[in-house]
């Protein structure tokens, strides 16, 4: 697939393009005296300097300074390629480090338009070690729980990408955009041109979402809400409020084990699908991993309610929980943990993916870290079991002392047929297993399992 020609604008449309009339004020770094043909001597180096300066009007290969989009203030730092293939160099590096150093001072989101080529030869290693100064800086913003998103454009390449581009919390990309570590000049010449593309790398869930640049101001305005970037006068986040219960073809409570676990996998009943269309008025999906993959039986992502209010979202959709899906959970309660925001979770599950591909992509490591994420998080965490919750498979996204369930739930240690195989009963036992396992809703309350019963 092409590139989206907006994907090759410059630094300035490109920053035009998320401000609109709201307008940027550039920043600048204080000045540095380079010496001839940089740190290395390259000889023709200030010429080239001279001739990308003349061809673009600009004085480096990045532009930074204030803006706002959408309706809240961000620092905005936005590469333009034709300056030198908007490769990083000492000078680079110093203008971004001063983004995000603005964006700490001010404690204001940082949004990064990137579009690189990588590090700049003519300045070697002293180059390549820019990308230090940026993790860094970039480490610091983290810690101020201060967001940070990137929109790459065509070509966003090298270490540009491996910093400024896939260290972002979200990534969003343009429409057949280049993105990827090597640049196509240095890549296998067998290489699969997809995995190098903005598609390809959505699908193997490294970039959240591929948007037209038509899109982009819009969405990236409720990314910066839905983050936390709130005004001073907003109150403090608090604990995401319970879902409503949704319609459901039953009525009432299970009265035995059995028409629990029927009840939680009938077709019928409501799924996640429904209830976040019903919890939230704007939906921001983040994708994969970031590890090369993803779950799509597993939904994650942040959400605005109709109160304005910011919730992150972990939803399980029914399906066994995958490798990749544990990872993206925890990926997301630790943004959110992060930034402030409180987290749901829905629980839908009849267990975690245990065949062999799910052993070799890390099972136990997933599993094990979203329930260390879950531990670890500050911030309210709110659970509902709207179906299925089949042991530490669903258990891994249950909040501690704020879980609930629907009257078209269970929750048990084990689902009751491989309880019954396991305790070598008969098939025709697998009912009264169910109810020994006190698995239907109201059982969970009792044992104090749940807080209550959503109906």
């Amino acid at each position: 697939m092409s590139a989206d020609p907006s994907s090759r604008m410059t630094a300035r449309e490109a920053i035009a393009l998320l401000t609109g009339a709201a307008g940027f004020t550039e920043h600048r770094p204080p000045p540095r005296t380079l010496p001839p043909d940089g740190p290395l001597g390259w000889a023709g180096y200030d010429a080239a300097r001279e001739r990308a300066a003349e061809r673009t009007g600009e004085e480096e290969s990045v532009v930074y300074g204030t803006g706002v989009v959408g309706d809240r203030e961000c620092v905005l730092l936005s590469f333009e390629f034709g300056f030198l293939g908007g490769s990083l160099g000492q000078l680079t590096g110093d203008r971004l480090e001063a983004a995000y150093e603005l964006a700490l001072a001010r404690e204001l989101p940082l949004l990064a338009l990137v579009a690189t080529g990588g590090s700049r030869m003519q300045e070697g290693m002293v180059a390549l070690t820019q990308l230090q100064r940026v993790a860094a800086a970039s480490n610091r913003l983290r810690a101020a729980g201060l967001p940070q998103i990137a929109v790459v454009r065509d070509p966003t390449t090298g270490g540009g990408w491996a910093t400024v581009g896939a260290g972002a919390d979200v990534v969003l990309a343009l429409p057949g955009a280049q993105v990827g570590f090597a640049g196509s000049r240095v890549r296998p010449p067998d290489a699969d041109p997809y995995a190098y593309g903005a598609e390809g790398q959505f699908a193997a869930g490294q970039v959240d979402a591929v948007l037209p640049a038509g899109e982009l101001r819009g969405t990236v305005g409720l990314w910066l809400r839905a983050l936390g970037a709130r005004e001073a006068h907003e109150a403090p986040r608090s604990a995401a409020p319970l879902p409503r219960a949704q319609p459901s073809s039953a009525s009432g409570l299970p009265t035995s084990g059995r028409e629990a676990v029927e009840r939680a996998r009938s077709a019928q009943r409501p799924r996640a699908e429904a209830y976040l269309a019903d919890y939230f008025t704007v939906r921001l999906p983040l994708h994969g991993d970031r590890c090369g993959g993803t779950d799509p039986g597993l939904l994650t992502g942040f959400g605005l309610r109709a109160d304005g209010q910011p919730v992150a979202y972990v939803a399980q959709c029914g399906t066994p929980t995958r490798p990749a899906g544990y990872r993206a959970a925890a990926r997301t309660i630790r943004l959110a943990d992060r930034l402030g925001v409180p987290v749901l979770t829905l629980i839908d599950t009849p267990g975690a993916a245990n065949d062999a591909e799910a052993e070799r992509a890390g099972a136990g490591a997933a599993i094990a870290d979203t329930f260390a994420a879950i531990a670890a998080a500050r911030v309210p965490v709110t659970t509902l079991v709207i179906g299925e919750g089949g042991s530490g498979g669903a258990l891994a996204l249950a909040a501690p002392g704020n879980t609930h369930v629907t009257a078209d739930s269970y929750f048990s240690v084990i689902a009751p047929e491989p309880a019954a195989a396991i305790l070598k009963r008969p098939p025709a036992e697998t009912g009264a297993t169910a109810d020994q396992l006190r698995l239907r809703p109201q059982d969970l309350v009792e044992l104090g399992i749940a807080r209550s019963i959503v109906t």
